[in-house]
């Protein structure tokens, strides 16, 4: 029966993540790509953090975990940090912040909690593919030496925004939930 598991995920492409710690979904749908693919120093050398990147193929940014948003002035990128403090940054793009807000409508306030698969954010996907230097968009772990990731298991392939399973954190502390 296992087999046929694993036939299906050849079949589909993509490498899970593990199904066991903090889960963080996949905020857009689109392809799942290494940090180090960005075309940004600072992500794919991973000075923001570790992570995952996504190619997005959808108009909306969900809530990737449970927690309390904060976003930047211009709407482009938001960190969600967890109950347990993991701090979770998606940003939308390389060099967005040029863009002063343009091709971003917020959804929910500034320091709202929000649950994983809350939409949070809509794009006009083809403004930003005509002005953005690119639409990857990184998703990083801002603090873990902070709140004690001991492990991270990274997804690549097709990911569903809300769905897919693009990163599994395992704490020093065993806490599993993110809570």
């Amino acid at each position: 029966m296992w087999g046929v598991f694993a036939k299906v995920k050849d079949i589909l492409g993509g490498r899970g993540a593990e199904t066991s710690g903090f889960k963080v979904l996949a905020p857009l749908s689109g392809d799942v790509i290494p940090l180090e693919d960005v075309p940004d120093v600072v992500f794919s050398e991973k000075l923001a953090g570790d992570g995952v990147a996504i190619k997005p193929s959808s108009n909306c940014i969900l809530a990737p975990i449970d927690g309390e948003v904060k976003f930047f002035d211009s709407n482009h990128c938001f960190v969600i940090k967890s109950p347990s403090g993991v701090e979770i940054m998606v940003h939308f793009g390389i060099d967005t912040v040029e863009l002063a807000g343009e091709g971003f409508t917020r959804l929910v306030d500034n320091n709202q909690t929000v649950k994983a698969g809350d939409h949070l954010v809509d794009l006009d996907l083809p403004y930003l593919e005509t002005n953005a230097k690119s639409t990857i968009t990184p998703v990083v772990i801002t603090n873990a030496s902070m709140c004690g990731v001991a492990r991270i298991f990274h997804f690549e392939g097709k990911a569903t925004a809300g769905f897919t399973n693009v990163m599994s954190i395992h704490l020093e502390s065993g806490d599993a939930s993110g809570s």
